[in-house]
């Protein structure tokens, strides 16, 4: 991935902080979200620096605080869960209806003038 752009959106309020996100050329969206601390000198500036320096650190990490390892957690159309899908999509569609029924067509024919 490259990135081809990047965004720097203030956050948290006023200068609470800012969320910074990279933009792939393949229309991936990466953001980095960033809280200003009293010791830290925070602005726009610096911001995408500081969230590059968040994101190295995320790639390196291997173990989280409690000592378990980082997972990546699966979709369930990755894993393969029909149960879980199912209910994702019955989810889905309770919070659609009524658009959700079909739609109901008619057609009236009206005919022309006869011709003599």
């Amino acid at each position: 991935m490259h990135v081809v752009g990047t965004q720097v959106i203030p956050a948290y309020g006023s200068k609470g902080g800012f969320t910074v996100e990279f933009v792939g050329d393949g229309g991936e969206v990466v953001s980095v979200q960033i809280k200003s601390d009293r010791g830290q000198q925070l602005n726009r500036l610096n911001a995408v620096e500081k969230a590059r320096e968040v994101m190295s650190r995320f790639a390196a990490a291997e173990i989280c605080e409690d000592g378990a390892r980082l997972s990546v957690l699966q979709t369930a159309r990755a894993a393969g869960d029909q149960g879980t899908m199912e209910e994702q999509l019955d989810e889905g569609l309770e919070g659609t209806f009524p658009a959700s029924d079909p739609v109901s067509v008619t057609s009236t024919a009206i005919p022309k003038g006869s011709k003599h």
